[in-house]
């Protein structure tokens, strides 16, 4: 049986993660017997051990992740080259990724970030502007951070939160994003009344989602850390 790290708390089952690190996390309720425990991750033995040669690979492509000039970033949905330009400026001409001349490998990458929180900023902000129109509401702000697990969110002061990192998939995924964040101004929930707002916009909504977990999976074999 696989070794694992066993954290106790006031939860009702047993819930098995690989970790990002490809170690084996077991979530137990705290008065569970420990051979009770061993007993249910043994059956999950067939499990795990197809997990982990996939997480150890995921691993193995974060750590040889690199963007040199020639190499090409994904934009709403296509690919286009980092390009040296002389002088000291950064940007997105809709063609390429032009940077100064002379980067690092890490400086090449932190300069990418920056330009794709740029191009992000404005079509996200426009695309929510119209939707919300569309849509009947009013959100009180457009922010970009950098989270990785969450590709947006509405706050209860609807404010309306995207990840840079949604500006690499295709305008129709986008617009999933998008449309689903602004309902929640409406709806605080997941219940049938903000799926029914949603496929509203978006009859086809439940394809979109699909494709954005296929960029999720990308992603998790690219460190933009």
């Amino acid at each position: 049986m696989h070794e694992y790290t066993l954290i106790r708390s006031q939860r009702k089952s047993v819930a098995i993660h690989i970790r990002p690190d490809a170690t084996v996390e077991v979530r137990a309720p705290l008065r569970m017997p420990k051979r009770e425990i061993d007993k249910i991750v043994a059956s999950k033995e067939d499990w795990i051990s197809k997990r982990l040669p996939m997480v150890q690979e995921r691993q193995e492509q974060k750590a040889a992740f690199s963007l040199g000039y020639g190499d090409t970033v994904l934009v709403r949905g296509r690919e286009y080259p980092i390009a040296a330009k002389s002088g000291n400026r950064v940007g997105f001409d809709d063609e390429r990724f032009y940077l100064p001349p002379d980067l690092s490998a890490e400086q090449i990458k932190y300069a990418c970030v920056q330009i794709y929180k740029l191009v992000a900023k404005q079509v996200l902000t426009n695309k929510t502007i119209d939707f919300a129109k569309r849509m009947g509401v009013k959100p009180a702000a457009v922010k970009i951070n950098s989270a990785n697990t969450r590709w947006g969110s509405c706050s209860t002061r609807k404010n309306i939160n995207y990840s840079w990192r949604l500006i690499m998939a295709e305008d129709d995924v986008i617009d999933y994003v998008v449309v689903h964040e602004l309902a929640h101004i409406t709806e605080m929930n997941h219940s049938d009344r903000f799926w029914a707002i949603v496929a509203g916009i978006l009859p086809d909504y439940q394809a979109r989602r699909e494709r954005l977990k296929e960029l999720q999976q990308r992603l998790g074999g690219e460190d933009w850390e």
